[in-house]
């Protein structure tokens, strides 16, 4: 990280934001390329202080996201967490068309609670039918997992990186205190402003086809 770091006070390196910033434009114009595609971008922040942030920003533009824990496999044996999700998504339809009312009173507590279970860890890939194009994680010691899982598979990475991290270990790093919440909100909000102009782009393409046609 040494080339990130601005000077060291009292034993605490502080990071250039210079350097923040032109980590931060490199990778949103890289996730922005990637919404305009249709592609889909994988958030995972497992920690505390960040889960409500990544969550609240991933489902306002319509990405999957990981903020409760990190299955082993979840990328690398995408077949069997998509049967989970399924299983899931059969049970909530049990519970929501009234198949389960035959059900004795416990049996309904038990799936329901099976249903909570799944959903905890699931709920927020439910939606991805297929491997992610790219997996933003706000800090790379403790998503050491989910980062190894999709350098493996060739899948893109983008992260918040701190000092305490290896910034080569990634594609696009973003060298910023991945610790405080102000940091992951400013850091997490700007790229999913630029995930946002990538999706109306997209959704521009067939009004400019029509313009240039009637031109």
């Amino acid at each position: 990280m040494a080339p990130y770091i601005f000077m060291e006070r009292k034993g605490i390196h502080i990071i250039d934001l210079n350097r923040t910033l032109e980590g931060l434009e490199r990778a949103a114009n890289a996730m922005r390329a990637i919404a305009r595609s249709g592609r889909k971008i994988l958030f995972v922040a497992t920690k505390k202080q960040a889960r409500d942030i990544v969550s609240n920003a991933a489902d306002s533009v319509g990405m999957p996201h990981v903020t409760d824990r990190w299955l082993g496999g979840m990328m690398t044996n995408f077949a069997t967490i998509k049967r989970s999700v399924k299983k899931m998504q059969n049970i909530e339809r049990m519970l929501a068309d009234g198949t389960a009312a035959n059900m004795t009173k416990k049996e309904r507590l038990t799936l329901d609670r099976e249903r909570q279970k799944l959903n905890k860890v699931l709920g927020g890939i439910e939606n991805l039918g297929r491997l992610p194009a790219a997996v933003f994680v706000v800090d790379c010691l403790h998503e050491h997992i989910a980062l190894a899982e999709a350098n493996r598979l060739g899948i893109r990475t983008f992260a918040m990186v701190d000092t305490n991290s290896d910034p080569n270990k990634v594609d696009f790093a973003i060298p910023a205190n991945d610790d405080a919440s102000k940091s992951i909100s400013i850091i997490t909000g700007y790229l999913t402003e630029a995930i946002r102009q990538g999706l109306e782009e997209r959704q521009a393409k067939p009004e400019e086809k029509e313009a240039s046609v009637e031109g």
